[in-house]
């Protein structure tokens, strides 16, 4: 299949007014990476304080959201879209947002812009995300079981350390990729979920060495988190950011993917087909959609526009009257009952 068409701007913006749209603000980003942070070290530092068992439950739920937040902060620095200054998006983006929850900045742009080229086509690396559904109401209640308790969480991890074992012992003898290899696989399979819970691609050895270099990071987070959990409050705020990360951001981050692409038309050359916007409330934003990342099908359609400019971009289409022609879902839980149709 061809890749597929951009849409031209000009059709609803003059060029001043999408050079603003487009521009990278130079505090916005660095402001909603450090709200998510503040967010969740609050949440969880005042659940520990409280020494109660609802405001730990109140905790998780909640810390999951800003977990996801961080991986859709990680989504924008791909796009380069947290700083105008590349080294400083790039580090947000690899840092202080993808090492939280395991990802390479660096291969998940490869890849993503993938799914970008091909969206809903043959091509897109994301297609088995969205191909099972519509599905079962059963199906999804256990895949949601599975999240929450923990079990998607582990067969990841363990996907990703076995992959960076083997990076680590390639880096130890001296292996290296061979010069153009990309790794493209390497920043998905652990914030994307397959059917079954887990994608295990084939990955080459520039993808393994990007695994190992991930999962190091991701040590580095957790061991930092978990050095400032003792020394202020003791062992509870850290584990209950590791649940949040192990059960909700988890069920989170499934419901997004479903949301996003399950069961929009694939194949189809229209680019206003090929993702769903969900409104959502406030709820939902601090859960399954933080920082705006309903509006899905507005990414796809101008994907250098920053995150927090996106409900312009939204706005702008309506006065031009095209909402008709995209997906658009009052609310996830229509979303849920629309991918769970059959049977």
């Amino acid at each position: 299949m061809p890749a597929v068409r951009l849409f031209p701007p000009d059709r609803f913006f003059d060029r001043s007014e999408w050079a603003a749209i487009t521009a990278p603000s130079r505090w916005r980003g660095v402001w909603l990476v450090a709200h998510a942070w503040i967010v969740s070290i609050a949440l969880v530092g005042l659940a520990a304080w409280t020494q109660n068992p609802a405001a730990w439950l109140l905790a998780v739920i909640f810390v999951g959201g800003r977990q996801l937040g961080l991986a859709i902060l990680m989504h924008d620095a791909a796009h380069g879209g947290l700083h105008p200054n590349r080294k400083l998006n790039n580090f947000l983006g690899q840092w202080l947002t993808g090492a939280a929850v395991g990802s390479d900045l660096i291969a998940y742009r490869t890849y993503h812009l993938q799914h970008h080229k091909f969206t809903q086509q043959s091509e897109d690396p994301d297609l088995s995300l969205s191909k099972p559904f519509p599905t079962t109401r059963a199906s999804l209640r256990r895949k949601a079981l599975r999240d929450l308790t923990g079990q998607t969480f582990f067969k990841q991890r363990a996907a990703q350390f076995a992959l960076a074992i083997g990076g680590l012992k390639a880096m130890i003898h001296g292996e290296k990729a061979e010069k153009g290899a990309s790794g493209t696989r390497a920043g998905t399979p652990f914030n994307k979920q397959s059917d079954d819970g887990v994608t295990s691609p084939a990955v080459d050895l520039a993808g393994t060495l990007a695994v190992a270099r991930a999962v190091g990071r991701f040590l580095v987070v957790q061991a930092v988190l978990l050095a400032l959990s003792l020394a202020l409050y003791g062992w509870t705020p850290y584990l209950l950011w590791l649940a949040g990360l192990a059960t909700t951001f988890q069920l989170y981050l499934r419901i997004r993917n479903i949301a996003e692409h399950a069961c929009t038309t694939t194949g189809s050359e229209d680019p206003f087909t090929h993702a769903r916007t969900t409104h959502a409330g406030w709820l939902a934003r601090a859960t399954v959609a933080p920082y705006w990342v309903n509006y899905h099908a507005e990414h796809h359609l101008f994907m250098g526009v920053p995150c927090y400019r996106l409900p312009e971009v939204h706005a702008a289409l309506g006065r031009a009257g095209r909402h008709g022609d995209m997906t658009i879902a009052p609310n996830y839980t229509a979303v849920l009952r629309q991918v769970t149709a059959r049977g």
